[in-house]
């Protein structure tokens, strides 16, 4: 079984069909870590995409906010306006999907699927401490998170706690990580639609479960056609401008 994992595609759709052409005929079952929506100006087309397709998905904290399941006081000034004016864009089909999308932690094919961390799905890891217990208390060895749009992880083995730096370099498509069956692993696939570990290509992951081996990916996509839909769609440019930074 072979899983592609994707994660914050947020509305970009052009990131988004840049990793699945990329993935083409790699992948037997597809899952997504949630923010299907949020900051970019695709949410209607991303969402039909991920339920065409066929992808197991859980919610993000931005498809909570743009179905109003969660208050956006925590939200900085641009987040909130990308979601109301995702809000106001959604069709009633695509808002009613983002509002049945379940919570993590979800087991599916082996794998254990959150959002933030294991514990909370708001919560952002990024360092060893904060993936600590989730290491220890998932109920699978193998774990995948998204959130912070850093691709890479961690992974655990008697009582020794590893960062995992697995990127693939600007001249190569994807990096592969075989994991070991003694060890226990946090992993982040990246960010489709927004990266910002440095790197402005479409991250991704494919699992093969019978192989052992994780391929982190990145596609490079059209990124001025996504910033030209953004600016006709009014939001804010700071959102415009980051795509490029890959920050």
């Amino acid at each position: 079984m072979r899983i592609l994992v994707l994660s914050d595609i947020h509305a970009n759709l052009t990131a988004l069909e840049a990793a699945l052409d990329a993935a083409k005929g790699r992948w037997d079952r597809a899952v997504c870590l949630g923010d299907v929506v949020g900051y970019g100006p695709d949410p209607n087309e991303v969402a039909t995409r991920i339920r065409e397709m066929g992808a197991f998905c859980i919610r993000g904290n931005h498809d909570k906010a743009v179905a109003e399941l969660m208050a956006t006081e925590d939200f900085n000034p641009v987040a909130k306006a990308a979601v109301v004016w995702t809000r106001e864009s959604l069709s009633k089909e695509s808002l009613q999907w983002l509002k049945s999308l379940p919570s993590g932690p979800k087991e599916i094919e082996g794998i254990v699927l959150v959002h933030g961390s294991f514990h909370d799905e708001d919560e952002y890891v990024f360092t060893p401490e904060q993936a600590l217990q989730g290491l220890l208390d998932s109920s699978r060895p193998l774990t995948f998170f998204g959130h912070t749009h850093h691709q890479g992880g961690f992974s655990y083995h008697d009582a020794q706690l590893e960062v995992l730096q697995i990127r693939p370099r600007d001249s190569d498509s994807f990096a592969a990580l075989r994991i070991e069956p003694e060890k226990r692993y946090l992993l982040n696939p990246g960010a489709v639609g927004q990266p910002r570990d440095g790197n402005a290509r479409a991250a991704f992951a494919i699992v093969d479960l019978e192989h052992r081996v994780v391929e982190f990916w990145r596609a490079a996509y059209d990124i001025s056609a996504v910033q030209a839909r953004m600016q006709a769609a009014h939001l804010p440019e700071p959102l415009v401008q980051r795509l490029l930074l890959g920050r």
